[in-house]
């Protein structure tokens, strides 16, 4: 169907309310919106399938905005197809409390698939949600019922493609040939500092064939060519697609048109002005859209409809042919795990051997797989290092998509993205694996994640400078106490196997936001004071542990991991000094800190001022527990290359030096 006036005039809404929002904001980014605006108003109008109505939908298709600096794109597109974006919240586009902040937030039922601007992050996020489309419809497609049946499309920027997650994002996405993926390459040859060309030169089109993507080069503001390419996309099976669209920024603009200033600046009012009139555009009234024009976007609500209608009435009938598969379904779209699966969590008995919680991990993950058929996950290549493997549950490749272990590759940076696309796309929990002092690299999604409140689980072992004799380049020291510093990650770093077990156990009944679990490489005793409390101690974040074994109380111990054993040790040998101390362990600093103040007073009690902290990492942080009268155990250099005993007694985490710690502070 060949272009028509209103087509035009639809494309040139998208500019104008962009323009308008932007100027009355004083602050944002017009260029893009503006440059991509042909390529949005194809998709939308004649290939997205989605509902207004229900943005909820399963079958729907995502879109993802990666670069999601152009936001007024997204929110012009929501406003004018009939979700709940109204034309005022664009007017109060970037203000207080509004439902248009500068860069999209993620929020399913205004139609926000995720929350980007982070560079790259939006990318791999699409990914992920490829692969999680992929498992599911493995996992409960039928011949004759396709529930799984739709595309995951993306509007990508130099910036992204730049950004090092793109690459391994991309890289995966080839090898997995997820041929439900759609990407639009804006091209526009600009970046803030001026031209592309002064850091950006790379065949980016033999870039992605390279990956193995199928790749097509068009003009970004060729009406027929666009839809041309959508529909050579979605018949060309086996690899994912990249669409590079040559356009230029500020499109329609006399005097920003192709300029670095059209990137992130209001155009003005005088340069709106001769814009609308350059387009033709029939107002200069701010925010003025032909009623005929909303109509057009509008006729996306009973085409929705339309076709969620017939998906639900697939869905009826799978329900009758596959009951089970049905309800199984519906459990896990809705979000609720299988009743009962808390009876997979193993409890240790106090006669098994010393074992790293990173071994009780797999133990226990293993276990629950089992019970709970949507956990998924795996590793940067490190899966026999992080004990992540599912055995006996298959490998999730391209010809066996319903495994549920997925190799990301030496890819920490894209893994974390990925994690959350699948966490976004529903109906799984997912895992993912690497050594703790590489969560560095998985930074931006973990902030991300706890951002849109997701519930990923973050497997990070080698929690500590007991890695031992690979050296400090892979002894964490600062990540733990650095990870705390997320708003809305829970940290849990776990005393034993039962502690283990129960972080596990919480983190799986978390919806609403991220945990990590900082997990050990060296062996370690199963506690007897853990056996019973572990379960609500952890739950509670900190727990008394063992309580002093004399007839009063002078000082607290206070540690996590690894480190609460030695703190058990020092106990008894301070009460041979004649001096009480009481040993709290204390996994989580997040959870203590939800926790009522009765509880937290009944812990720490607040007449006893000398507090000794014991952890294998940065003092950053522990004086908000020990206070001024207390002191802190800890490491705030670099480690060393040496066997993990050495390094115990080198860097004082010993029953002895805590004893003299503490003994130092009831004398001052």
């Amino acid at each position: 169907m060949p272009k028509t006036n209103l087509d035009q005039l639809g494309i040139n809404a998208l500019r104008v309310l962009t323009m308008d929002a932007i100027q009355k904001a004083n602050s944002g980014h017009p260029g893009m919106p503006m440059g991509m605006a042909d390529v949005a108003y194809v998709l939308w109008t004649r290939h997205l399938k989605h509902n207004p109505r229900d943005p909820r939908w399963p079958d729907r298709d995502r879109f993802v905005l990666s670069a999601g600096h152009g936001s007024m794109l997204l929110y012009s597109l929501l406003y004018l197809t009939g979700y709940p974006i109204l034309l005022e919240d664009l007017k109060q586009f970037r203000q207080w409390d509004s439902r248009t902040p500068g860069h999209p937030e993620y929020e399913i039922d205004l139609g926000i698939e995720t929350t980007t601007g982070p560079l790259g992050q939006g990318f791999a996020n699409g990914v992920g949600m490829a692969m999680a489309a992929k498992h599911l419809a493995a996992r409960f497609n039928r011949p004759q019922f396709p529930l799984f049946d739709h595309y995951i499309y993306a509007i990508v920027s130099d910036g992204d493609l730049m950004e090092g997650v793109s690459h391994e994002a991309g890289s995966l996405a080839g090898h997995l040939g997820l041929d439900n993926l759609i990407y639009f390459y804006d091209d526009n040859h600009i970046s803030i500092e001026g031209d592309t060309q002064v850091a950006f030169t790379e065949d980016v089109p033999a870039r992605f064939r390279a990956y193995g993507w199928h790749v097509q080069e068009i003009d970004g503001h060729d009406f027929d060519a666009i839809d041309a390419a959508i529909r050579t996309a979605k018949q060309t099976p086996g690899q994912p697609h990249l669409i590079a669209c040559r356009t230029h920024i500020a499109f329609g603009s006399p005097h920003k048109h192709d300029s670095e200033k059209a990137h992130g600046s209001p155009l003005g009012e005088e340069e709106i002005r001769l814009t609308k009139e350059a387009l033709g555009w029939p107002s200069l009234e701010p925010f003025f859209v032909p009623p005929e024009v909303v109509a057009h976007y509008r006729l996306a609500i009973p085409a929705g409809e339309q076709a969620e209608a017939a998906w639900q009435e697939l869905m009826t009938q799978y329900r009758q042919a596959y009951p089970e598969e049905a309800a199984e379904l519906h459990r896990r779209l809705d979000g609720q795990l299988p009743a009962g699966w808390e009876k997979a969590v193993p409890h240790f008995r106090l006669d098994s051997p010393p074992l790293a919680t990173r071994v009780a991990s797999q133990q226990v993950l293993n276990s629950l797989a089992q019970a709970i058929p949507e956990l998924v996950g795996g590793s940067a290549d490190l899966a026999p290092s992080n004990k992540t493997y599912l055995a006996g549950l298959g490998d999730f490749q391209q010809d066996s998509p319903e495994g549920r272990n997925f190799h990301f590759g030496v890819r920490e940076l894209g893994m974390g993205g990925i994690l959350n696309g699948m966490a976004l796309y529903g109906g799984l929990r997912v895992f993912g694996g690497t050594f703790m002092v590489f969560s560095d690299y998985m930074r931006p999604a973990a902030r991300l994640a706890a951002l849109m409140k997701l519930p990923v689980i973050y497997v990070w072992t080698h929690d500590s400078i007991y890695v031992g004799e690979d050296g400090p380049t892979h002894e964490p020291v600062e990540q733990v106490m650095s990870l705390r510093a997320i708003p809305n990650l829970t940290v849990i770093r776990p005393a034993d196997a039962n502690e283990t077990a129960a972080a596990w156990q919480y983190a799986l009944e978390q919806r609403h936001g991220p945990v990590a679990l900082a997990l050990t490489r060296q062996k370690l005793p199963v506690l007897p004071e853990a056996a019973d409390k572990a379960w609500e101690g952890v739950a509670r974040g900190a727990y008394v542990l063992s309580d002093s074994p004399l007839n009063r109380l002078d000082l607290l111990l206070i540690a996590t991991g690894s480190e609460v054993v030695e703190a058990l040790a020092a106990q008894k040998l301070l009460a041979e000094r004649n001096v009480g101390a009481r040993v709290i362990s204390m996994p989580s600093w997040e959870n203590f800190e939800r926790q009522p103040v009765f509880y937290k007073l009944s812990v720490f009690p607040e007449h006893i001022t000398r507090r000794l902290a014991i952890e294998a990492g940065a003092t950053l942080g522990w004086y908000r527990y020990v206070g001024r009268k207390g002191a802190v155990v800890g490491i705030d250099h670099f480690g060393a290359s040496a066997p993990y005993q050495k390094l115990r007694e080198e860097f004082g985490f010993t029953p002895e030096n805590i004893v003299e710690q503490a003994l130092k502070l009831l004398t001052e």
